[in-house]
């Protein structure tokens, strides 16, 4: 069976991909815990919904505000490099925040500041994980390791948030982030041989306006213009589900933090069945219906979370699993055959910075809403879906080719190699 047959096996032929997708999976297990673990060590140290939201945010937002940057940098420089140096002040900024809470000198304030800063090189980690697979895979397996790259998460959040609320509960709050920064690091040592794939890359040698060009490459693209629309306003309902169940689960039912894991686990393990299944299909041609398909079961599944008791969080958590899967195939899937390939760490970086913009708001948001209503959250939510379900229908194009570089204003595509030497020069 050759590299370019259309099965998941086809993907074990492909040099490398085996130990970056091992990285990976275990780099977004400790990732997932990060999310759990710092809304439920605030919510224990601080007793305040609204610093968790606040951390949850600083954890997030900084770093997209300078995807661009980031994403020049990718296209330049490579990715393993600098998903490698993500990782490392990942951890570094992780084990200060353990370390500094066991000698009971971490304010909120100076938490906030940490997680600010450690979010800067987010957009390194995140978009050059996710550009790196489309540069070592050929095309015909685009779809199969779009499955196995979006059940990357979907896995994680099966074991991330279950062991981290369980260490949480068990051991606190310090040893819980002291396990993920060690987790952190163990990955970036399993990635640290993946070499690097060869890459067109489109340049002019200056780093800002390599930047700038990537922000208006993206929004000319009609398709990447329409997934950030879309998804950022669907991520509004999902950052506020990050705040809104843990504070259901532990208040208003009385249970401990390993429900709360397990509520999120539902969620995972629903969304792996339908990852697998979504990447066994020829999405060419069907992504618009794909995308905005399952975005209307998010509806029902966050209006389940008004109604009491602990069935209707997990139906709820569940049915959003469920749509998760194919929606992600299709949108990972969709966004690489609109993009130009010398183009992918700008236009991914952006890209994925504007879909997930809504996450920390909707997180900040939920989190001063807890002090009031709960309901008027998850309301909330549910008309920002609703929202979400009309953008994706009427703003993605059903058909468009590849967004061309804006020629004009930079260099002909060269080589990761000859960029890099172009920068140096500069």
């Amino acid at each position: 069976m050759t590299p370019s047959s259309p099965s998941y096996r086809a993907l074990l032929e492909v040099p490398s991909l085996g130990r970056a997708l091992a990285g990976m999976h275990l780099v977004r297990i400790a990732q997932s815990m990060i999310g759990v673990a710092l809304v439920l060590f605030c919510l224990g140290r601080y007793g305040s919904p609204a610093i968790a939201g606040l951390v949850t945010f600083a954890s997030v937002a900084p770093g997209l505000l300078i995807s661009p940057i980031g994403g020049a940098l990718l296209d330049r420089h490579g990715r393993t490099r600098l998903i490698l140096l993500d990782l490392v002040i990942a951890t570094v900024a992780i084990a200060i925040i353990a370390v500094l809470a066991v000698a009971d000198a971490l304010p909120a304030g100076l938490l906030v500041l940490i997680a600010a800063i450690s979010s800067l090189t987010g957009p390194l980690g995140a978009t050059g994980m996710r550009t790196l697979f489309p540069l070592m895979v050929p095309p015909a397996l685009w779809e199969r390791v779009n499955a196995i790259d979006a059940n990357g998460y979907v896995v994680a959040s099966i074991i991330g948030p279950p062991l981290a609320a369980v260490m949480v509960g068990a051991f606190g709050g310090p040893v819980a982030l002291l396990a993920i920064a060690v987790l952190l690091g163990v990955g970036a040592v399993i990635l640290r041989p993946v070499p690097e794939p060869p890459a067109e890359v489109s340049s002019t040698g200056r780093l800002l306006t390599d930047a700038w060009l990537g922000l208006r490459y993206t929004w000319a693209n009609r398709t990447l213009r329409g997934l950030g629309l879309s998804i950022t306003t669907l991520n509004l309902g999902s950052g506020m589900v990050s705040i809104v169940v843990p504070l259901l689960v532990l208040d208003r039912l009385g249970l401990d933090e390993a429900a709360v894991g397990a509520v999120f686990a539902a969620q995972g393990v629903a969304g792996v069945v339908a990852g697998l299944l979504a990447g066994r299909i020829d999405t060419r041609g069907r992504e618009t219906r794909l995308l905005a398909g399952p975005m209307v079961a998010f509806v029902p599944a966050l209006a389940l979370l008004l109604v009491p008791g602990l069935w209707p969080i997990v139906l709820s958590m569940v049915v959003m699993g469920l749509a998760t899967g194919p929606m992600d195939v299709a949108m990972f899937t969709l966004r690489q055959r609109r993009t130009e390939a010398a183009w992918m760490g700008r236009a991914f970086a952006i890209s994925m910075a504007f879909n997930f913009a809504g996450w920390p708001v909707g997180a900040a948001i939920a989190g001063l809403l807890a002090a009031v209503s709960l309901e008027a959250a998850v309301v909330l939510g549910v008309a920002t879906t609703i929202l979400a379900v009309v953008l994706a229908a009427t703003l993605v194009p059903r058909d468009e080719p590849t967004m061309p570089a804006p020629a004009s204003e930079s260099p002909p595509a060269a080589s990761a190699e000859s960029a890099a030497d172009l920068v140096r020069g500069s």
